[in-house]
Protein backbone atom coordinates (compact mmCIF):
# COMPACT_ATOMS: atom_id res chain seq x y z
CA UNK A 1 0.00 0.00 0.00
CA UNK A 2 0.71 3.66 -0.77
CA UNK A 3 -0.30 6.17 1.70
CA UNK A 4 -0.28 10.09 -0.12
CA UNK A 5 -0.18 12.34 2.95
CA UNK A 6 1.05 16.04 4.21
CA UNK A 7 2.53 15.83 7.65
CA UNK A 8 0.65 16.74 10.61
CA UNK A 9 -3.11 16.54 8.49
CA UNK A 10 -5.92 13.87 8.92
CA UNK A 11 -3.51 11.24 6.66
CA UNK A 12 -1.92 10.93 10.21
CA UNK A 13 -4.66 9.19 11.04
CA UNK A 14 -4.29 6.37 8.39
CA UNK A 15 -0.49 6.22 9.22
CA UNK A 16 -1.60 5.73 12.96
CA UNK A 17 -3.77 2.38 11.96
CA UNK A 18 -1.35 1.25 9.26
CA UNK A 19 1.07 0.82 12.17
CA UNK A 20 -1.20 -0.42 14.38
CA UNK A 21 -2.16 -3.28 11.95
CA UNK A 22 1.18 -4.01 11.01
CA UNK A 23 0.72 -3.79 7.60
CA UNK A 24 3.49 -3.15 5.18
CA UNK A 25 3.30 0.48 3.51
CA UNK A 26 4.93 3.28 1.86
CA UNK A 27 4.58 7.15 1.89
CA UNK A 28 4.26 9.65 -0.34
CA UNK A 29 4.26 13.21 0.67
CA UNK A 30 1.95 15.69 -0.71
CA UNK A 31 2.09 19.54 -1.05
CA UNK A 32 -1.67 20.13 -1.45
CA UNK A 33 -1.16 23.74 -2.39
CA UNK A 34 1.03 23.32 -5.62
CA UNK A 35 -1.00 19.65 -6.06
CA UNK A 36 2.20 17.69 -6.22
CA UNK A 37 3.86 14.71 -4.58
CA UNK A 38 6.95 14.70 -2.97
CA UNK A 39 8.48 12.66 -6.36
CA UNK A 40 6.79 15.58 -8.62
CA UNK A 41 3.87 13.64 -10.08
CA UNK A 42 0.52 15.25 -10.55
CA UNK A 43 -1.48 14.86 -7.58
CA UNK A 44 -4.47 15.48 -8.73
CA UNK A 45 -4.24 12.43 -11.33
CA UNK A 46 -3.78 10.37 -8.15
CA UNK A 47 -6.65 12.19 -6.21
CA UNK A 48 -8.45 14.63 -8.68
CA UNK A 49 -10.25 16.42 -5.00
CA UNK A 50 -6.72 17.24 -4.09
CA UNK A 51 -6.43 16.36 -0.32
CA UNK A 52 -5.19 13.94 1.66
CA UNK A 53 -5.37 11.11 2.73
CA UNK A 54 -5.45 8.77 -0.37
CA UNK A 55 -4.54 5.23 -0.44
CA UNK A 56 -3.62 3.07 -3.17
CA UNK A 57 -4.25 -0.42 -2.54
CA UNK A 58 -3.69 -2.08 -5.92
CA UNK A 59 -2.23 -0.04 -9.47
CA UNK A 60 -4.53 2.37 -10.34
CA UNK A 61 -7.10 1.46 -6.93
CA UNK A 62 -6.93 4.44 -4.89
CA UNK A 63 -9.28 4.85 -1.73
CA UNK A 64 -9.79 8.49 -0.46
CA UNK A 65 -11.63 10.15 1.98
CA UNK A 66 -10.83 9.33 5.59
CA UNK A 67 -13.67 7.38 7.08
CA UNK A 68 -14.11 5.18 3.69
CA UNK A 69 -9.90 4.46 3.89
CA UNK A 70 -9.69 3.50 7.90
CA UNK A 71 -12.63 1.13 7.51
CA UNK A 72 -11.29 -0.25 4.84
CA UNK A 73 -8.01 -0.24 7.01
CA UNK A 74 -10.12 -1.85 9.67
CA UNK A 75 -11.98 -4.59 7.74
CA UNK A 76 -8.73 -5.47 6.09
CA UNK A 77 -7.43 -7.17 9.19
CA UNK A 78 -11.09 -7.89 10.82
CA UNK A 79 -9.19 -10.11 13.44
CA UNK A 80 -7.35 -6.67 15.32
CA UNK A 81 -10.80 -5.58 16.10
CA UNK A 82 -10.22 -2.05 14.93
CA UNK A 83 -14.10 -1.97 13.63
CA UNK A 84 -16.66 -3.54 14.48
CA UNK A 85 -18.15 -6.43 12.08
CA UNK A 86 -20.37 -4.44 9.46
CA UNK A 87 -24.07 -4.80 9.91
CA UNK A 88 -24.02 -4.63 13.67
CA UNK A 89 -24.80 -2.06 15.75
CA UNK A 90 -21.68 -1.04 16.93
CA UNK A 91 -20.42 -0.64 13.20
CA UNK A 92 -23.40 2.02 13.12
CA UNK A 93 -21.52 4.06 16.15
CA UNK A 94 -18.29 4.02 14.69
CA UNK A 95 -20.35 5.08 11.33
CA UNK A 96 -21.37 7.84 13.23
CA UNK A 97 -18.23 9.15 15.10
CA UNK A 98 -16.78 8.63 12.22
CA UNK A 99 -19.12 10.89 10.51
CA UNK A 100 -19.20 13.29 12.95
CA UNK A 101 -15.13 13.96 13.19
CA UNK A 102 -15.11 14.25 9.26
CA UNK A 103 -18.29 16.76 9.29
CA UNK A 104 -18.09 18.62 12.28
CA UNK A 105 -15.23 18.65 14.47
CA UNK A 106 -12.52 19.06 11.19
CA UNK A 107 -14.41 21.12 9.58
CA UNK A 108 -14.79 23.32 12.76
CA UNK A 109 -10.95 23.53 12.63
CA UNK A 110 -11.20 24.80 8.61
CA UNK A 111 -10.72 28.85 9.03
CA UNK A 112 -7.29 28.37 11.42
CA UNK A 113 -5.89 26.89 8.26
CA UNK A 114 -7.13 28.37 5.34
CA UNK A 115 -4.50 31.18 6.04
CA UNK A 116 -7.05 34.13 6.48
CA UNK A 117 -6.48 36.24 9.80
CA UNK A 118 -9.45 35.71 11.73
CA UNK A 119 -10.77 38.96 13.66
CA UNK A 120 -13.43 40.55 15.04
CA UNK A 121 -16.65 39.00 15.25
CA UNK A 122 -15.96 36.20 12.63
CA UNK A 123 -13.07 34.71 14.84
CA UNK A 124 -15.52 34.55 17.92
CA UNK A 125 -17.62 32.68 15.57
CA UNK A 126 -15.08 30.54 14.41
CA UNK A 127 -13.96 29.66 18.25
CA UNK A 128 -17.80 29.34 18.96
CA UNK A 129 -18.26 26.69 16.52
CA UNK A 130 -14.96 25.15 17.22
CA UNK A 131 -15.51 24.79 20.97
CA UNK A 132 -19.06 23.70 21.03
CA UNK A 133 -17.39 20.44 18.82
CA UNK A 134 -15.37 19.92 21.26
CA UNK A 135 -17.81 19.87 23.94
CA UNK A 136 -19.89 17.47 22.31
CA UNK A 137 -16.47 15.05 22.16
CA UNK A 138 -16.41 15.72 25.86
CA UNK A 139 -20.10 15.03 26.46
CA UNK A 140 -19.47 11.84 24.46
CA UNK A 141 -16.37 10.45 26.80
CA UNK A 142 -17.74 12.05 29.83
CA UNK A 143 -19.19 8.61 31.18
CA UNK A 144 -15.82 7.45 31.47
CA UNK A 145 -14.85 5.02 28.69
CA UNK A 146 -11.89 5.09 27.64
CA UNK A 147 -12.53 5.05 23.66
CA UNK A 148 -15.45 6.72 21.77
CA UNK A 149 -16.71 2.92 21.48
CA UNK A 150 -16.46 1.96 24.89
CA UNK A 151 -13.09 0.01 26.39
CA UNK A 152 -11.95 -1.08 23.01
CA UNK A 153 -9.07 1.14 21.05
CA UNK A 154 -11.44 1.64 17.20
CA UNK A 155 -10.09 4.00 13.88
CA UNK A 156 -12.29 6.80 14.90
CA UNK A 157 -10.13 7.32 18.18
CA UNK A 158 -7.02 7.96 15.71
CA UNK A 159 -8.80 10.01 13.68
CA UNK A 160 -10.47 11.73 17.05
CA UNK A 161 -6.78 12.09 18.41
CA UNK A 162 -5.39 13.58 14.99
CA UNK A 163 -8.06 16.40 14.72
CA UNK A 164 -8.00 17.22 18.38
CA UNK A 165 -4.26 17.50 18.46
CA UNK A 166 -4.38 20.27 15.80
CA UNK A 167 -5.46 22.26 19.14
CA UNK A 168 -1.56 22.59 19.51
CA UNK A 169 -1.41 24.61 16.64
CA UNK A 170 -4.17 27.00 17.21
CA UNK A 171 -3.28 28.09 20.94
CA UNK A 172 -6.79 26.01 21.89
CA UNK A 173 -5.53 24.41 25.81
CA UNK A 174 -7.55 21.02 25.89
CA UNK A 175 -7.06 20.94 30.20
CA UNK A 176 -10.67 22.04 30.34
CA UNK A 177 -12.24 19.22 28.92
CA UNK A 178 -10.96 16.43 31.44
CA UNK A 179 -11.97 13.46 29.74
CA UNK A 180 -10.70 14.98 25.94
CA UNK A 181 -7.14 15.45 28.56
CA UNK A 182 -7.52 11.38 29.59
CA UNK A 183 -7.95 10.29 26.16
CA UNK A 184 -5.37 12.35 24.67
CA UNK A 185 -2.98 11.21 27.03
CA UNK A 186 -4.15 7.60 27.26
CA UNK A 187 -3.88 7.69 22.65
CA UNK A 188 0.20 9.66 22.83
CA UNK A 189 0.98 6.51 25.07
CA UNK A 190 0.23 4.20 22.19
CA UNK A 191 3.51 3.04 20.76
CA UNK A 192 1.78 3.39 17.03
CA UNK A 193 0.89 6.89 17.88
CA UNK A 194 4.10 7.61 18.59
CA UNK A 195 5.87 6.22 15.99
CA UNK A 196 3.36 8.21 13.24
CA UNK A 197 3.94 11.66 14.94
CA UNK A 198 7.92 10.58 14.65
CA UNK A 199 7.60 9.83 11.18
CA UNK A 200 6.26 13.11 10.05
CA UNK A 201 8.58 14.98 12.22
CA UNK A 202 5.76 15.79 15.35
CA UNK A 203 7.82 13.82 18.29
CA UNK A 204 11.17 14.65 17.53
CA UNK A 205 12.22 12.29 20.34
CA UNK A 206 11.32 9.10 19.05
CA UNK A 207 12.20 7.24 15.91
CA UNK A 208 10.32 7.21 13.19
Amino acid sequence: MLLYFKPGACSLASRIVLIELDLPFEAMAVDTQAGTTKAGADYRRINPKGYVPALAVAPGVIVTENPAVLQYLADHVPEAGLAPAAGTLDRVRLQEWLNFISAELHKAFGPYFHGDVLEGPEKARVEATLLRRIDDVEAGLSDGRPFLLGTVFSVADAYLFVVLHWTSFIGVDLARWPCISAFMTRMLARPAVRKALAAEGLLQDEAA
